[in-house]
């Protein structure tokens, strides 16, 4: 049966704008300023151009994204695409490294957020506040796996609104003298030093701006129509891309090199902001990073732990553990608290590693997406009989796919090594669930667990009552 299918049925109230209202506010626009110190120092001050190069491959995997979500409207992850265009064996192997994906982003807030911590209040204790952060989150989803999207268009449209105000700051301030001293300028994007190789390499990092492009199809169902999809993934990437440009080039007009930043380059959005205004626009700025942070961090964990519940539900991981939802809370308790847990990690890793391990994942199923697109059009639809087909399923997700991978090569040594070893688990775990490739693995799509915990959660709660009643009847 495939994946595909819907497992509930939704109100479908959501036109083009609220969709990619959702769509920006889960890709988080103030991220621009945590990573910019990392891409900065790795382009030799070029930020802006890595950005025009991530965001055209973005713009190519998003067409790809609109055109499978016409196939299969009522799922949206690179797994199901992969499972049904191509193998359930690959797609198995996609899904497992978006996996990575889910678990670590939700640990990358609580990292920025101890980051934050320790520019603003350098005394407090950096383990403390991932401590501090890491229970509280775990507490608050334990209790309700309510996510954030209902107030994710009033924290994008408060960010954006920061972002404004930062720019205009810095275009006064440049008038004046400060930084490059002048607002148009081509610096930015290529001057001496600059070398493609690091502009690519500084493009994996930024890639990193961009997850969650692909949440609005977790959307489908709840559309107003399933035709405004492909436009809501397009407007997304676009949209974002030039919120992170526009940041980008008046960051680095204003800070051509990381100088300003003394040591906390790792994630100079609170130095940014203090430099640039003062410390009463800092709290604003860093308010306003940190209220993100926590949103994101909040549906992200919210999002794995249900993503988890599926898996087990479907016996991809033990139904045992994962698959158990809590009677009183109805909420899967040991995936949250694992997610928990694995925040912790926050504590020492830093974010330039962290978001290279998260793009592993991404640019693996980004590349699967456009390889599927290949294989769903052109391969098993016959779709090459003109010149139109052949670009549009052919050549344009062929050389986004050629693109991903070559920045996918440019990934953090370290991330290659543990994406493989990450990579090795899950094959293995494929031969256990198949049984030797004997038959296929379950699906976890990951837009199931959003559409249809709750009604895993009632189940769930039913079956534990009635096994409770049968246990307490008297015995003939």
């Amino acid at each position: 049966m495939s994946d595909a299918q819907p497992t509930s049925s939704l109100k479908r109230n959501l036109g083009l704008w609220a969709i990619v209202g959702l769509g920006l506010g889960y890709m988080t626009p103030t991220v621009v300023f945590d990573t910019f110190g990392i891409v900065s120092e790795t382009t030799s001050g070029a930020v802006p151009s890595s950005y025009v190069i991530a965001l055209i491959i973005m713009l190519l995997t998003a067409i790809s994204y609109g055109k499978m979500v016409r196939v299969f409207p009522s799922a949206g992850s690179a797994f199901t695409y992969v499972r049904e265009a191509i193998h359930p064996n690959l797609g198995f192997m996609v899904g497992w490294s978006s996996l990575l994906d889910y678990l670590l982003l939700p640990m990358v807030n609580a990292l920025i957020i101890r980051l934050y911590v320790e520019q603003v209040f350098p005394d407090f204790p950096s383990w403390l506040t991932v401590l501090l952060y890491a229970i509280v989150a775990t507490a608050i989803i334990a209790y309700s796996m309510r996510g954030t999207s209902n107030i994710n268009m009033v924290l994008l449209i408060g960010a954006v609104s920061v972002i404004v105000i930062f720019v205009v700051i810095v275009i006064v301030q440049l008038v004046n003298g400060e930084g490059a001293g002048t607002i148009a300028s081509t610096t930015p994007f290529a001057h001496e030093g600059v070398a493609l190789p690091a502009l690519l390499t500084g493009a994996t990092v930024v890639c990193f701006s961009f997850i969650g492009f692909d949440a609005v199809t977790m959307y489908t169902e709840e559309a107003k129509s399933t035709k405004i999809m492909p436009r809501a993934i397009m407007l997304t990437v676009l949209l974002g891309g030039l919120i992170f440009l526009v940041a980008a080039y008046f960051t680095q007009l204003r800070f051509p090199d990381n100088s300003q930043f003394g040591e906390f380059t790792d994630d100079p959005l609170p130095q940014i902001g203090l430099i640039v205004g003062g410390q009463v626009f800092q709290a604003v700025f860093v308010g306003a990073g940190f209220v993100a942070a926590v949103a994101s961090g909040l549906a992200s964990h919210a999002s794995v732990a249900r993503m988890l519940l599926v898996m087990g539900r479907n016996n991809v991981l033990p139904k045992a553990v994962f698959g158990r939802v809590n009677s009183t809370t109805r909420t899967p308790i040991f995936n949250v608290v694992l997610v928990g847990a694995v925040c912790l990690l926050a504590t020492f890793m830093s974010l330039e590693l962290v978001s290279a391990f998260i793009n592993f994942g991404a640019l693996i199923a980004f590349t699967a997406v456009n390889l599927s697109v290949i294989f769903q059009f052109a391969i098993r639809g016959h779709r090459v009989r003109t010149a139109r087909e052949v670009l549009s399923y052919v050549i344009m997700p062929g050389v986004a796919m050629l693109l991903t991978g070559i920045l996918w090569t440019q990934l953090h040594s370290d991330a290659l090594i543990a994406g493989a070893v990450w990579a090795a688990v899950g094959f293995i775990w494929l031969l256990v669930i198949t049984r030797g490739f004997r038959r296929q693995p379950q699906g976890f799509d990951e837009a199931q667990p959003v559409t249809g915990f709750n009604k895993l959660a009632v189940e769930e709660s039913e079956t534990e009552s009635e096994a409770e009643s049968e246990s307490e009847a008297p015995r003939g």
